[in-house]
Formats: C-alpha cells, structure tokens, sequence
C-alpha cells in the first residue's frame, strides 16, 4: 500500500502518516533484512550438502561394515607395505648421505672424477660416522692413490721464501735492496 492510493480513498496526510506507521511497525517484526536473508538461505544450502555428504559417508560405512575382515586385511597389507617403504627410504637416505660424504672425501684427495673412483670402492665396509666422516676411505683413497696415481691430481708443494725476493712475491724487502746494491757492483 503507498501513499497514493490512500489518498485516492480520501484520506488527510495526517491519516495517511499514522496508517503508514502502523503498517511499518506491523511488518517490521515480520521481515528480517536481505542480507540477513541471504546468510540464512547459504547456511541452509551449506547444512543440506553436508547432510547429504553425511549421508553418502554413512551409506558407504554401512557397506564397508559388512567387509571389516578385508578392511583388516587391507590395513594388514597397508602396515607391511609402509614398513618396508620406510626401511627403503632410511636405506636410500643413508646411501645418499654416504655417497656425498665419499664425494667430499674425494674431492678433498684432489679426485679427478669421483663417479670413477666411487665405483671402484667396495662399500660394504664402510660407515658414516655422525659428523660426516667416512670410516674406512682414508685407507683406500691412499691405496688407490699408489695402484692408480692417473685418477687423482698431483699436488705440488712448494716451499716458500726460497725465491730472489725471499717469497714476498716480487715486493721489495730489505734482501732485494742489497741484491740490487750487489748486482750493480759487479756491473761495474
């Protein structure tokens, strides 16, 4: 109802204002907001699907009550399955932190090519110790070292301060200047 059609009745505006108060004050109670409305019609929507989710889970419990023992089995299966997965994995993961320990070691022994030499290493004898060590490949990187010098390479060691410039590596020092004071009393 609106104003227009209450004064087509032949009503006072003062009429028509206190008529329109008490028909807000009456539906005012009724009506909740759109966006109220709104919130309420998802949460329902939202409510219907999980019953309906709960539903299908209870149905298929209901089926799968009747299959317990191959549930169990299954489970059974499923615990041998992740055992023998996990030992697997621990095996890997100790081959793989052996295998960059013996990358270190080699490389630390001035290895040419550690996939070569890894290969030539029986593994069965040696251990990873806790910080990284590697018992036992001292000894045979020494040994092969001696049987084959070719993969690994020869180190120089040279002795330093032996030079002209008493190994300040062409920096002049005292000894210079008296070779220098020398050299050109002979040129003399």
């Amino acid at each position: 109802m609106d104003k227009e059609a209450l004064k087509s009745l032949d009503l006072s505006d003062e009429q028509i204002g206190k008529i329109i108060e008490m028909h807000e004050n009456d539906i005012n109670g009724a009506f909740i907001p759109k966006t109220r409305f709104d919130e309420l019609n998802e949460s329902n929507k939202t409510l219907k699907e999980q019953l309906a989710q709960s539903e299908r889970v209870g149905e298929e419990l209901r089926k799968s009550a009747d299959d317990s023992e191959k549930i169990a089995a299954q489970l059974s299966e499923l615990k041998a399955k992740y055992e023998t997965d996990l030992k697997s994995l621990e095996e890997k993961g100790r081959q793989s932190a052996l295998d960059a320990a013996m990358s270190l070691e080699i490389a630390k022994a001035h290895g040419k090519n550690p996939a070569v030499i890894k290969a030539l290493v029986d593994r069965s004898n040696l251990n990873l110790n806790a910080d990284g060590s590697v018992d036992g490949l001292d000894g045979i990187i020494n040994s092969l070292k001696k049987s084959d010098p070719y993969l690994f390479e020869q180190v120089e060691t040279r002795r330093q301060g032996t030079g002209f410039n008493g190994g300040k590596g062409g920096q002049s020092s005292e000894f210079s200047s008296t070779a220098e004071t020398f050299r050109k009393a002979l040129n003399r």
